[in-house]
């Protein structure tokens, strides 16, 4: 086993063992290799242009130069209850009520459910960093997997993973 594959593990337990709100658990991930990963290299790279998903081609290449990718995510986001707002809801029920909207995510999203997810991408990333394992934060990565249905999550990042000996993730 490559070290990459054995630092994709260690990220995935960091992501499952991070802290979450009340204990309640809803992140998700997922290992991506070899066809998978130049399949959603090929989904990044073929995502719709516009000014602001430019990059994303610059995205498909990075994914390509990997050996693994750590999917992050949320496959459902309960409101926490306790009607905080920050959904852009005046209270929990009022957000449950709405339903989702499909987009290049699914959401609303209840924040806390999002910070959870956040902090476990943290914890991932900062594994990879001790193991000295290039990584960079993709949010198009994340869209892509949703889109080829790779995940059926409402929400999802990438996490790609490589070595060498320049950083390839911030070569931009």
């Amino acid at each position: 086993m490559n070290a990459i594959d054995i630092v994709a593990e260690l990220m995935a337990a960091a992501a499952a063992t991070a802290p979450k709100t009340r204990g309640l658990d809803y992140v998700e991930t997922k290992i991506v290799r070899g066809d998978e990963l130049e399949q959603l290299a090929k989904a990044v790279e073929e995502f719709p242009r516009t000014p602001r998903t430019a990059y994303f081609s610059h995205n498909a290449q990075n994914i390509r130069e990997c050996r693994a990718l750590l999917l992050v995510g949320l496959k459902s986001s309960p409101p926490n209850g306790l009607d905080c707002g920050a959904c852009g809801f005046p209270d929990c029920k009022a957000m449950a009520k709405h339903g989702k909207v499909d987009g290049n995510f699914q959401g609303p999203v209840c924040m806390f459910r999002l910070l959870d997810m956040g902090i476990a991408l943290g914890s991932a990333v900062k594994t990879a960093s001790i193991h000295n394992i290039d990584n960079r934060i993709m949010y198009s990565a994340g869209v892509a997997a949703r889109r080829m249905g790779l995940v059926d999550w409402d929400v999802a990042m990438g996490v790609p993973l490589a070595t060498g000996a320049k950083n390839i993730f911030f070569d931009r």
